[in-house]
Formats: structure tokens, sequence, C-alpha cells
């Protein structure tokens, strides 16, 4: 039957089983179990004893019995409740103490390793020679001894070792998220420091501009004190004009009557009239308003005979060949783009608004909100020249084709040329109602046109010194205007987000272009004058094809403005 290696063990069991008792608890026994290893059958004959020669064992009378006479009723209680008591502690369950663990013996060590295996035949020759040995007795069991506990340990430090391993991993993958979460937490807190220091600098360059612009409006105020003088004194003026030209009717109108009188004949007494002799005139004290009309008269005669002798210059119509056309060739070789600042020139009290190259020279033309343009010479940067006229910003300039002569813009709602040998103005155009964007020459050297915030653009006439056409058609400010090469076309770019090209002989509008989501800031031509390229004030740059009249290609490089765009000398 069953029989397992583990004698005390396997009696208790069988002393369990006889008496009936659950003498160990469940747990206790499953654990037993588990450590206690295999089961192997072996057979056993058990030899029953005759009746005859077993020998009964006298049991002793255990029940005591009181003498007659020597009842007590003390001595009675006692004998219950020890009775009591001797029942009670039968009731209870003996508990034993739990068993250590018992090693394995090499016997059962092998035959366990065998039957893991799976080697059974292997197992059959081994127990069939080791038992023959037993009953040889050429082998005791004593001396056999068990499988040391250096092997049950190691299993154990191995099962421990797989644990701490897959907590190591555990461990590992977590600082290396956490590892990645430091540095994603670094790089916001890098970002958020820079958009710091960038918001820390504009809420700077504001509070300047703030105060500049106190500064400057603080600065208006003397001058419209001033102006509001003018503006009294005038009015007194022409309070005293408008009484010396009433005077002056009442006389004319006299004098009619009475030649209307002598030429029917009538006898009329004329009322009095005082006439001033010429040299009563002459000597006679003139007066502010008498001075002031006289020399506008004076100045009016003049221009008008300068501008009968002079005539109004023409449109080209036999336009010379581009000659950007030739000099310009593609760029075969890679762009380069690997620029480096070499000098800074301090040339403005107030902002940069214009930098222009001259067209032949190394020497460039800079206009500031400062009211100046200045003339530069390269690469030293040494000012040649400082125009002063303007009174107001200074929004462009332009470069005569020949070279010798400048156009600007300005605030002031003027348009002034410039001769740059001497460097005086020449002339000063007049006209827009409100401040001027742009200006730029026709390729001829004879007309300026102009852009201006009145949603209007000019075609001036430098020879007859007058406006030869106003552009209507733009809905909003005007903010760019520009020359085709060697072409009678001119274009314009609006805040009403459209671009425009116009007839500069008619004044009609050939062709709108519409793109653009913003107000337009600039546009222009490339030198071969094929495309033209515009920006918008969201910094979007958009690429046209002037041939086909239809968008090419476009470019945010937002979110800032665009203020100017222009190409490069191969286009």
């Amino acid at each position: 039957m069953a029989a397992k290696q583990g004698t005390p063990a396997s009696a208790l069991r069988v002393l369990e089983e006889a008496l009936g008792m659950d003498l160990t608890a469940a747990g206790d026994t499953a654990e037993a179990v588990a450590a206690e290893g295999a089961y192997y059958l072996e057979q056993v004959t058990i030899t029953e004893a005759s009746e005859d020669d077993y020998e009964y064992e006298e049991i002793p009378d255990d029940n005591v019995s009181i003498p007659e006479g020597e009842e007590d009723l003390a001595k009675a209680i006692q004998m219950v409740q020890e009775q009591a008591t001797d029942t009670q502690i039968l009731e209870q369950k003996t508990v034993l103490p739990s068993k250590q663990p018992t090693p394995e013996v090499i016997e059962d060590f092998l035959c366990n390793f065998l039957i893991k295996m799976g080697m059974t035949r292997t197992l059959d020759c081994f127990q069939s020679e080791w038992y023959e040995l037993i009953q040889k007795g050429v082998i005791e069991l004593r001396d056999i001894g068990n499988v040391p506990d250096v092997y049950t340990q190691n299993m154990l430090l191995e099962n421990e070792n797989k644990n701490l391993k897959k907590d190591l991993k555990h461990y590992k993958q977590a600082a290396d998220k956490a590892r990645e979460d430091l540095l994603k937490t670094q790089k916001e807190r890098d970002f958020h420091r820079m958009h710091h220091k960038r918001i820390v600098q504009e809420k700077n360059k504001l509070i300047n501009d703030l105060k500049g612009l106190k500064l400057h409006y603080a600065s208006y105020e003397p001058t419209i004190r001033v102006l509001h003088e003018k503006h009294q004194a005038l009015l007194k003026q022409k309070m005293l004009t408008s009484l010396e030209r009433d005077r002056a009717v009442r006389q004319i109108s006299g004098l009619q009557a009475t030649l209307k009188h002598m030429e029917i004949g009538h006898n009329y007494h004329a009322s009095e009239i005082r006439v001033i002799p010429n040299s009563e005139k002459e000597n006679a004290p003139e007066g502010p308003t008498q001075k002031g009309l006289r020399e506008a008269r004076e100045k009016n005669k003049c221009k008008t005979k300068i501008k009968a002798n002079t005539k109004d210059s023409e449109f080209p119509t036999d336009m010379q060949p581009n000659p950007n056309l030739y000099l310009c060739k593609e760029n075969i070789g890679p762009a380069k783009f690997d620029y480096k600042l070499n000098n800074i020139f301090r040339l403005h009290e107030l902002p940069v608004t214009c930098i222009i190259m001259h067209p032949r020279k190394d020497i460039l033309v800079t206009c500031g909100e400062d009211r100046l343009w200045k003339l530069v010479g390269l690469p030293k940067g040494n000012v040649l020249l400082t125009g002063f006229g303007h009174t107001d910003w200074l929004s462009k300039c332009c470069f005569h084709p020949s070279g010798n002569k400048l156009a600007t813009s300005s605030g002031d709602t003027t348009v002034k040329l410039w001769d740059l040998s001497k460097g005086n103005c020449i002339l000063t155009f007049e006209g827009h109602n409100h401040a001027v964007w742009s200006c730029t020459w026709h390729s001829c050297g004879d007309f300026v046109a102009s852009s201006s915030l009145d949603t209007t653009s000019k075609i001036w006439d430098v020879n007859s010194e007058r406006c030869r056409c106003t552009l209507y058609g733009h809905t909003d400010s005007v903010n760019s205007i520009e020359f085709f090469p060697c072409s009678n076309t001119l274009l314009t770019g609006s805040a009403d987000k459209s671009l425009s090209l116009w007839d500069a002989r008619t004044g009609n509008c050939e062709q709108s272009l519409y793109g653009h989501m913003h107000s337009i800031n600039d546009a222009t031509f490339t030198p071969r004058g094929h495309m033209i390229a515009s920006c918008d004030a969201c910094g979007v740059t958009k690429l046209w094809d002037f041939r086909k009249l239809s968008p090419i290609v476009s470019i945010d490089i937002g979110p800032s403005p665009g203020n100017e765009v222009n190409f490069d000398s191969s286009g």
C-alpha cells in the first residue's frame, strides 16, 4: 500500500486515523504533504495474532466509591468538578508543533529526478537493482544520508534571484520613464524661460516706445499752440481782406454806374469818389494783408510764366528692351546663404524706414523717422550727404535711372526730388491728402509715381511739375508702387488685399490680382520682369506669374509682418 519515506510522519498519520482525531491543522497537513515528496508502492504482509495467544491486561477500577458513613458534600462537589475538568481536557484537541521540512534522501531524490525527466525504464532498472542490494545487505539505509540542503537553498536562491531580476527590470523601466519625464520637464522649463525673456524684452521695448510716443506727443502741444495763434491772426487778416474787398466792390459798382449814365447822356450827379493817385498809393503804408496778397500774386505770375514755357513730357512709345533680360542668367550653382555681419552704421536717432543701393556706385541712401535721408559711402559707412526739408517721417526713397537724382516720399503728404550733386531739393510735389507711402521713377526719368494713405496713386511730370494722372480704384491705403522695367505699366499693392496693374498713359486699371488674406505691404518685379513677389501683414509671401497673372507659390514666414520684399541680381 502507500508507503512513504519519512516514518514519523507516516506513523503519526496512521495514529490519527486510528483514533479518529484531527491532531494537525489542514494547512499544516497540506504543507507536510507537499514537502515530503512522492509516494511509492511496495508489498507488505500483515500477520494477525491468534486470539488464544493474546494476553489480556487487567484494567484497574477507576471508579472510586465513597464508603458509607464518610459521605461529605464538599468532597462530592470536588470530585464532580475534577471529573468535569478531565472531560474538558479530553475534549480539547491536541495541537502538535509544526514539523520542520525533512530533507530528501538520496533514493527519493534520484527517483524524483528520473520521474521528472520521464525516464521510466531507467527508474525500473534502478529500483530493481537498488532493492536487490538492500535485501542482500550490501547497502544500509542509515549510511546513505540525505541530499544536502545546499541544493534546496540554491533552488530557493535561484527563485529569489529571478524575482529580484524582475524587480530590477521594473525599476529600470521606471527610472527610464522618470528620466524621459525629467528631460521633457527641463525642455518645457527652458522653453518657458526663453518665452518669458522674450516677453520681458517686448515689454521693455513697448515701455520705451510708449515713453518715446509721450515725448513725441508732448512736443506737439507748443506747435499746436503756435498754429492756433497763427490761425487767429489769419482769421483777423481774412476779415480785414474781406472788408477791403467789399469796399473795392462798392467803388467798382459806383464807377460802372457812372459810366453807364454818362453813355446814356443823362445828367447824373455821381457820388463823390476819392481816387488815390499812384504817387499817394506808393507812399501809403502797406498792411500785412496787402503785402501777403502782393507776394502771392507775384509768385503765381512767376509760376504761370514758368509753366507756360514748359510742356508736358511724353510717355515713350518705343521702349528699349530690358537690359536685365541678358544680364540675369539662371544660377546653376547652389545658393549661398553664409552671410555674416560686417559692420553696423549708427546713422539715425529714430527707426530706419528705407534702405536703397545706388545702381552703379558703392553708396546707399537711408531714410528714417527723424525726417532725414543720408547718403552713405561703403564700406566705411561715412555720411557723404544729409537731406533736410521734410516736416515729417520719410517712408521711401528711389534713385533716378541715371543715379544723380533722388525721390523721397514722406508722411507730410509730399514727394520731393533732390539733386545729389548739390544736396538740395529741386522740386516738391503736393497733392495727396494723407501720408505718402512709396515712390518710384519711370525708366525714362521724366515721371515719378507715388502711392498714398488716401487710397490713390499719382503720376507726376518732372518737366511740367504737375500731376499728370491720379489712379483711383483701391478701397484702402495704397502701400507700394513700382514701374515695370522699361515699360509704362505700374504695379500697386494695397491694404485692401489686392494687387493692381495700371497703364500709366491712360490711368486705367488693366488687371487685379487677389489671393492675400491680409494687407499687402510691398510688391516688386524680378529684374527680368517675368515674376511678381508680394508680402502682407501676416508674413505671407506670394510669387505670381506676370505673363499668366496667376499665383505660383505661397510661403508663410509669419507671424511677424513682411515689410518689404525684393529679388537678388540673379532673379
